[in-house]
């Protein structure tokens, strides 16, 4: 992997967990020689990983919408910022140039992103693993809230097994390298079969 998209927050919340997981996983980055691509913001989770990369001589790429520009929450110091027209561009853009994803914590915004990518590793449309950082439980509760889809059968088993799931980020690292996609696609044929 060369370059790792990494889905988080516009907000932080001051946990010093969360922010030692944000510095360990820069190091990691950087000391893989793996690109940052995020979401261009230079607030929240959003500005922190990416000063965390900078500040370790990593290369951060971001991406943004024009309008989020105009608000100023663009970050100067990027090594490349790339402006799109909408969210729908930002979201194609950051999914097109990376290598795979990360999630991070984040409200509404993080968890769109994240599903959307997952959806599209689900259908077959990429084949980027998808990592969660689950920093101190914070996606525990989604974690369960997926073993209840596969449980009452809107989930397959092995589409569920395609997200990594790990709180450190050295082994969440380790094991997306060593990612193949093998989603289950039966659903196309006994979608209404029980």
């Amino acid at each position: 992997m060369n370059s790792i998209c990494v889905y988080c927050g516009a907000n932080f919340n001051g946990d010093p967990v969360l922010k030692q997981a944000i510095e360990d996983l820069a190091q990691a980055l950087v000391d893989r020689q793996i690109e940052l691509v995020y979401g261009g913001g230079s607030v929240g989770v959003m500005g922190l990983i990416a000063d965390e990369v900078l500040g370790r001589k990593g290369r951060v790429v971001g991406v943004i919408p024009q309008f989020l520009m105009d608000k100023e929450v663009g970050h100067s110091e990027v090594s490349e910022m790339i402006i799109t027209d909408n969210m729908h561009q930002r979201k194609k853009k950051m999914a097109d140039i990376a290598d795979g994803f990360i999630v991070l914590p984040g409200g509404f915004g993080t968890l769109e992103e994240f599903f959307e990518v997952l959806t599209w590793l689900q259908l077959g449309l990429h084949s980027k693993p998808i990592g969660v950082l689950n920093v101190d439980g914070y996606y525990d509760h989604l974690f369960a809230q997926m073993d209840v889809m596969v449980e009452r059968k809107f989930l397959k088993p092995a589409n569920r097994d395609l997200v990594i799931n790990e709180s450190n980020p050295a082994a969440l690292l380790e094991r997306m390298e060593g990612f193949q996609a093998a989603p289950d696609e039966v659903w196309f044929r006994d979608r209404n079969l029980t």
